[in-house]
């Protein structure tokens, strides 16, 4: 399995367009006849509603993203907020959300194509099986449907520069077709009936507003290619927010002209948008034909880009859950010649299909279900939101914070749940037997299998005496049956020289009943892109299979158990600090020398970036002849010795290490000060049986030297400057580090110290 660190390189621009892409699609194509048979000329009402009420979980979206850049979308954000439970709701209510709103785009793509091909040799005909209708609209479904899957199956891609290219052009033709329909707009087309005909319209305002809140599901999508944004803290948040912001006001001009040029109940339910150019381009016969084409082609391109998206993010949601187990992996295998996650986009075309068969004649019910899905989803992402954070944990920072907090977030959650009341009750119980088979997914499989806790449980379960009672048992019942087991992470480059933190990590995941996880790190040129070059992508297979392999051996020895990743990356340095995070890790073990692939990565920005906030704890090794017999270890407090206590704790158990502690005072009138402070600190850390030294001389650089003469390892707190800048700009703060003869290992334990403090140390 390898993974792939993105360049960041989607602009605000290209982002935006991701997101109006997605959105801009059958929603305005299809469905204004549709849901103006339902609410009448109010039906402007209800889009705008809809953009309201996405306009709010967008906010949520933003300070998600920009606090977990790398998440890869909602999924991500509920499963870490809330657990696994809800995370499979989530899981699984967006992936069939998606296969949903596939279908309603494929119609969509098949009603303009169906237009466009009427009346020549390429028309399609309607089917009659006896129990089973196709219409000639199904058909052309079915043809975008088998594209669109096999184009995901195969592999080709969207990048940020063509998404751009086909939105401006969609928004081109769209502002050319409103700055028509103006000169043919009435308004007494508009109030032929009054704007709400009978009470009931009134009414229909909200259930017109669930049926088209479809149209509003692509800003979500921007914060899955967060990590390739630049400057996702600023950009993301424009690009969601502004993205929403756009589609609503298009679709609210667009629909106003649509009933002020055609009645209300004249409208047509599969092609309004041409139905409309035909009006309004009317007279002027070189307009008429090339007018009602470009809106042909722009409904293709919108349709067409929001179905083949939405099957790539749905490929994006079941990697998501094959990684955390909450479904089997092998669902995500990959194919042997188009790299691809070929069956999970196999299942998921499979169910588009059938999606298209069975309920394509029935617009409604495919439009109305992918929102009531994804609106659970949008609910669970507030919620999730102000699980993070009440529960303060330390590594949700994000640079952009949801105003008047928590009303916010609680308004979109209501508002998001709210909306659901006014689906139509075949869509309700068709969606709540999906949520009610997530829970029953997650509790006869995932359970067993997954080892993801949520915030929000962790949160309970930490305060239970503090917690309801009932809050505390549900927190334990619904947590996952297989314990945790800790993950110590190595990075791997050279099968040379990796042995001895191979011996380290399986040391310590043998001491904590825990996974070796050997990551191979690869390092490819900025000019060479990560998913190109057959002969690049059999080297570094061939590479990678035989370092994980000695891995393997090294650490059988030690009956441990071990998984294995290659990580292929522009930039390796942080590709660390991700696969760390995105693993899970609780300690890293790497080494540190010139001849590192992470030494490329001594630049402002990776450290700028890096030593905010560690992943876990990180333990760095200057290996010279790897002897653990003989450890030295000195400590003034702090949590970086805690962690050199507990590595030293576990090599005497594994090892039999002999431990010195070292304890360096000012001057000798302190000597009684600091065997107390040392007496203390070694019963509190379980170390009340190791040696002991305290040296007065207040070189702490020098008695290290002189302590270490007969030491085989040195085992050192990174102190308040922080290891990673050292790691990166090579200024150590002990020189004695890189002058001892023996290997060295430099702990660091993450804590809030701010970026400054990370970078230059406390006062």
């Amino acid at each position: 399995m390898s993974d792939e660190e993105l360049a960041k390189d989607l602009g605000l621009v290209s982002a935006m367009m991701i997101g109006i892409g997605t959105m801009m699609g059958a929603g305005i194509f299809v469905l204004p006849g549709i849901a103006a048979r339902e609410a009448g000329p109010i039906v402007v009402v209800s889009f705008v509603i809809g953009g309201v009420i996405a306009m709010v979980n967008a906010l949520a979206v933003s300070e998600l993203g920009t606090a977990m850049p790398k998440a890869g979308g909602g999924y991500y954000y509920i499963n870490r907020g809330l657990g696994p439970m809800f995370g499979s709701i989530s899981g699984m209510g967006d992936w069939m959300g998606l296969a949903f709103a596939s279908a309603f785009y494929c119609i969509g793509f098949g009603g303009y194509l169906t237009g466009l091909l009427g009346g020549t040799m390429f028309a399609l005909p309607s089917i009659d099986l006896g129990l089973l209708v196709l219409t000639d609209v199904q058909l052309g479904a079915l043809f975008a449907g088998v594209l669109f899957v096999g184009v995901n199956y195969i592999g080709a891609k969207e990048t940020g520069g063509i998404q751009t290219v086909i939105v401006s052009l969609l928004l081109l033709i769209l502002t050319v077709f409103a700055a028509a329909g103006f000169f043919e707009f009435e308004w007494s087309t508009l109030l032929e009936d009054g704007v709400a005909p009978t009470d009931q319209r009134y009414g229909a305002i909200l259930p017109g507003t669930a049926l088209v809140f479809v149209s509003f599901l692509g800003y979500a999508k921007i914060a899955t290619v967060a990590e390739e944004l630049k400057n996702p803290g600023r950009n993301l948040p424009r690009a969601v927010i502004g993205s929403v912001a756009i589609v609503t006001v298009f679709y609210a001009i667009l629909v106003t002209l649509m009933v002020g040029i055609v009645p209300w109940n004249e409208l047509d339910t599969e092609t309004p948008v041409s139905q409309v150019a035909e009006l309004s381009f009317a007279g002027v016969p070189v307009l008429e034909l090339l007018g009602v084409g470009a809106i042909s082609v722009a409904a293709l391109l919108a349709t067409a880009s929001s179905a083949n998206a939405s099957i790539l993010a749905s490929a994006r949601i079941n990697f998501a859950m094959g990684r955390d187990k909450l479904v089997s992996d092998e669902l995500n295998e990959i194919h042997p010649r188009f790299a691809t996650p070929y069956r999970s986009i196999a299942l998921t075309g499979g169910l588009i299909l059938l999606f298209i068969v069975l309920l394509g004649q029935d617009l409604q019910v495919l439009s109305k279900a992918a929102s009531v899905l994804h609106l659970v989803v949008y609910a669970l992402m507030n919620v999730a939101l102000i699980a993070f954070r009440e529960a303060d944990v330390p590594e949700y920072d994000p640079d952009f914070r949801v105003p008047f907090y928590p009303i916010t977030p609680i308004v979109g959650a209501v508002l998001s749940f709210g909306l659901v009341y006014f689906m139509d009750g075949i869509v309700i119980a068709l969606s709540m037997a999906f949520v009610v088979g997530s829970i029953a997914w997650y509790w006869f499989y995932a359970r067993r299998h997954t080892t993801v806790q949520g915030v929000l449980s962790e949160h309970i379960l930490d305060r239970s005496e503090e917690m309801p009672d009932a809050a505390v048992s549900a927190a334990e019942v619904a947590a996952p049956d297989e314990a945790v087991p800790d993950r110590v992470m190595v990075p791997l480059s050279n099968p040379r020289t990796e042995g001895a933190l191979m011996e380290l990590g399986s040391e310590l995941a043998a001491d904590r009943d825990g996974v070796v996880h050997a990551v191979h790190i690869v390092k490819v040129p900025d000019q060479t892109p990560l998913d190109r070059g057959a002969a690049v992508t059999d080297r570094i297979d061939a590479e990678s299979q035989r370092l994980l392999d000695q891995a393997r051996e090294s650490v059988s020895r030690s009956d441990v158990e071990i998984e294995t990743t290659t990580v292929v990356s522009h930039r390796p340095f942080e590709a660390i600090f991700d696969a760390a995070e995105r693993h899970d890790a609780d300690t890293v073990v790497m080494g540190w020398g010139d001849d590192r692939p992470w030494a490329a990565g001594r630049a402002e920005r990776p450290l700028d970036e890096l030593t905010h906030n560690l992943p876990c704890d990180f333990l760095v090794l200057n290996e010279r002849d790897f002897d653990t017999s003989r450890i030295l270890l000195p400590t003034a407090g702090g949590p970086d010795s805690d962690l050199s206590a507990d590595v030293a704790r576990t090599l005497q158990r594994t090892s039999d290490a002999d431990v010195e502690l070292l304890y360096v005072a000012d001057d000798p009138s302190e000597r009684d000060e600091g065997e107390a402070f040392l007496s203390a600190w070694a019963e509190e850390h379980g170390l009340s049986d190791v040696g002991r030294t305290i040296d007065t001389s207040g070189d702490v650089e020098e008695a290290i030297r002189r302590e270490s003469s007969d030491r085989t390892l040195l085992l050192i707190g990174a102190t308040e400057r922080g290891l990673l800048s050292r790691l990166v700009d090579r200024s150590l703060v002990y020189d004695v580090v890189d002058e001892v003869e023996c290997s060295v290992l430099l702990a660091e334990r993450p804590t809030k110290r701010s970026l400054f403090e990370r970078l230059f140390g406390r006062s």
